[in-house]
């Protein structure tokens, strides 16, 4: 028998509006511009594999188009790509007519389109409410069908414009994740004579990450994202250079049954699925099972925050209704089932004008040129600078002023600009040059040798030395809060402050009348300043900003130098013994200190009261974990508390991992307290990993690569047994 259960992935749409009259000439152009930009970047996007825009820039062509078709319905057009699915396969591939049509999904981007959407549903089919419905990852890759004739594969096909795919079963042949053979369940009756299952092809990021870097090893370009290096890799007209690209699988539906048992044909998505992972296929672990739509949109918030915590890119997530009988009640539009949604994420591309390009001068006088933008809202902010990197990477992303470039935010990582879209770029547009004179002193600009980077030489430059003040003040080194780069720009124009040792010296009498700086504000910065003074040691070192010497590193030298005596004492051989410094890291230290100017900033240090670690040959002064009447540091963290130099080694030599938040710490406070206590925190896990501590919001990834390596996972409730007895919860 054939079960018509329908396909559903992602799609671009759009809600309609108000109908006037008669359509003005002008929106008859733009529809018939908009048209034909649709026509031209889908070409781009599903034949050729090579997008000139973002999909959200994609998505606002589509959705105007959709909303100047409702408003005007007289613009309508069967041909419309506000009717289509895909694109139509390419001619390089044999076309394959799919038996039930691989349709699309209606997007939503927001909590209140998906209570409209379940409203819609209950509508419909009153029965929907209170239905279960199965939340999905959406996978940024390339739907694929395989169908399988009495467990064998014998054809693999795109989704191409929804009725007709293109056959690229030799190159799905390829993919391990996807088995020549169904390992086909016992008690699930005789083997079907026909089953297709759909799903999707994509690109690992990490290897991703791995081939971009033979790519480039090898003088060839490299590819733009997972997304598309999965497409092209699949679409390869010989199958041997597929073979070589590391692609992966996640089915996500049942489509096309014949000659399964009535009895054991799956009622649910949820059974279908179970069927098709019983059957040898990987179903993504993510899925679940919820009820009513205040948890699909938990399960979306979720995703939305922990997105970078996987090992493949999602754009969003699926929700569709599990009862395949309520499916078939509520049907389809001409393009779209109404049992299942797409919501979308923030994108995090977004195209927008090139204004200008800027150099910014850092702590350590290095010119980091920058992208001046037209604003444009990417990853749930809007962003009007993005980096460049340097000079190198200007003059190979050939960015320039007037251009229509790309901009990426990802997470909490800084913008930055991808590359320009060439199609779009302005007549008599010329390269940009690198700067040869400071824009904060006028001082040269060099390039030293060997680097990629630039500098400005002058060490009196007032950009350097109200960066390396910010740098000091900063969450993940000393921690004053309230000291962000305004204020600090405003103190050093004042003339109140040089170096960071003058943070220290500061009289509250001269602040109060300060812009923007009032009694309150001004007590309140003294205490944080006054707080900074205990941070441990190693958060000294991160503030210091010692040349090529990071967060680890800072760590790493205060357990072994557990003060600034002793560091400052050490011959760069005996510094480039510890684990994690080396050379490099040994002579900038020795170098850092030697300066007579860092060492005038020092004594201010001293004399002020600042803690430079502890006496004696154990670790650093550490933050002990905060009791319930734990006083309060300004910014909310535990205040710092000294423990006695002799801190028992509980855990010493074992790899603890932390993910997620753990209440009383910080993620860089829970690191030192594992590490003062002889244990090491790295920020992956492997199979030298002892245990994983697991708190709040934990990373997906990490959990995953724990099970897969039989890697013990404890909660964060008992990390402070597991500090003072170096013991699991059924050891102790």
């Amino acid at each position: 028998m054939s079960a018509p259960i329908q396909d559903v992935n992602g799609a671009h749409t759009g809600d309609g509006g108000t109908t006037p009259p008669a359509a003005p000439g002008d929106v008859i152009a733009r529809v018939a511009e908009l048209r034909r930009l649709i026509a031209y970047h889908s070409e781009r996007y599903y034949e050729l594999d090579s997008p000139e825009i973002p999909d959200a820039d994609f998505d606002a062509l589509v959705a105007e188009l959709r909303d100047l078709e409702g408003r005007f319905p007289a613009l309508r057009s069967p041909i419309s790509p506000t009717e289509q699915v895909g694109a139509p396969p390419s001619v390089s591939f044999a076309p394959v007519r799919h038996t039930v049509p691989m349709m699309s999904l209606d997007d939503v981007f927001g909590s209140d389109d998906l209570r409209a959407w379940a409203q819609r549903m209950e509508r419909i089919v009153p029965d929907v409410a209170g239905a279960a419905i199965v939340c999905e990852l959406k996978i940024d890759g390339l739907a694929i069908s395989l169908t399988y004739r009495h467990g064998v594969l014998v054809q693999a096909a795109t989704r191409g414009d929804g009725l007709v795919g293109e056959d690229v079963t030799p190159n799905v042949g390829t993919i391990t994740d996807i088995p020549s053979r169904l390992a086909w369940p016992a008690g699930r009756g005789s083997i079907p004579s026909l089953i297709e299952i759909r799903g999707e092809v994509y690109m690992p990021v990490s290897a991703f990450e791995q081939l971009n870097e033979r790519q480039i090893q090898t003088g060839q370009k490299p590819f733009a994202n997972p997304r598309n290096s999965a497409a092209g890799s699949l679409r390869q007209k010989d199958p041997s250079v597929t073979a070589t690209r590391p692609l992966a699988f996640w089915a996500y539906q049942l489509g096309a049954v014949e000659g399964l048992d009535t009895e054991v044909m799956p009622a649910r998505h949820s059974d279908a699925m179970a069927l098709i992972g019983e059957c040898g296929l990987p179903v993504n672990p993510e899925m679940r099972v919820v009820t009513g739509i205040e948890e699909v949109i938990a399960f979306c918030r979720k995703w939305e925050q922990h997105r970078h915590d996987l090992d493949y890119q999602i754009d969003g997530a699926v929700a569709k209704v599990d009862d395949l009988d309520l499916q078939q009640r509520l049907g389809a539009t001409s393009h779209a089932p109404r049992w299942a949604i797409a919501y979308k994420f923030p994108p995090e591309e977004r195209s927008t004008k090139l204004v200008a390009i800027e150099v910014s001068i850092g702590r350590t006088g290095r010119a980091t040129p920058f992208a001046v933008l037209d604003p444009v809202v990417v990853g749930g902010s809007t962003v009007s600078l993005a980096t460049l990197h340097n000079a190198d990477q200007v003059h190979l992303k050939d960015v320039r002023p007037g251009d229509t470039v790309i901009i990426r935010k990802a997470g909490d990582v800084i913008p930055e600009v991808v590359g320009p879209i060439l199609s779009m770029r302005p007549e008599g547009s010329e390269p940009w040059s690198f700067p040869t004179v400071c824009p904060s002193c006028g001082g040269p600009l060099v390039r030293l040798e060997g680097e990629s980077d630039t500098f400005c030489t002058n060490l009196d430059c007032p950009a350097q030395r109200v960066q390396r003040i910010v740098h000091f003040a900063s969450r993940g080194a000393m921690d004053i809060e309230g000291l962000g780069e305004k204020r600090v720009i405003q103190l050093v124009d004042l003339g109140l402050l040089a170096d960071p040792g003058d943070l220290y010296r500061l009289d509250a009498r001269k602040l109060v009348d300060l812009e923007g700086l009032g009694e309150l504000s001004v007590d309140n910065l003294m205490r944080a300043i006054d707080g900074s003074k205990q941070r441990p040691f190693s958060r000294l070192l991160v503030g210091l900003g010692i040349r090529h010497l990071g967060p680890a590193g800072c760590r790493e030298l205060a357990r072994a130098m557990p003060n600034l005596d002793r560091l400052m004492a050490a011959p760069a051989e005996q510094l480039a013994a510890i684990e994690g410094i080396g050379p490099v890291i040994a002579g900038s230290v020795v170098a850092f200190f030697a300066s007579e100017r860092n060492r005038a900033v020092l004594a201010k240090l001293r004399e002020s009261g600042v803690s430079l670690g502890v006496a004696g040959e154990s670790a650093p002064t550490q933050r002990s974990a905060p009791g319930p009447d734990a006083v309060q540091a300004p910014g909310g963290l535990p205040a710092a508390v000294e423990v006695s130099p002799g801190i028992p080694q509980t855990l010493q030599g074992r790899s603890v991992v932390v993910t997620g938040s753990i209440d009383g710490y910080t993620r860089e406070e829970a690191e030192e307290a594992i590490e003062a206590r002889g244990g090491k925190s790295p920020g992956t896990v492997s199979q030298r990993t002892w245990v994983v501590v697991m708190g709040r919001d934990p990373g997906t990834a990490k959990l995953r690569k724990a099970e897969q390596l039989g890697v013990r996972v404890v909660d964060a409730s008992g990390f402070e047994e597991l500090l003072s007895t170096g013991a699991l919860p059924d050891e102790a």
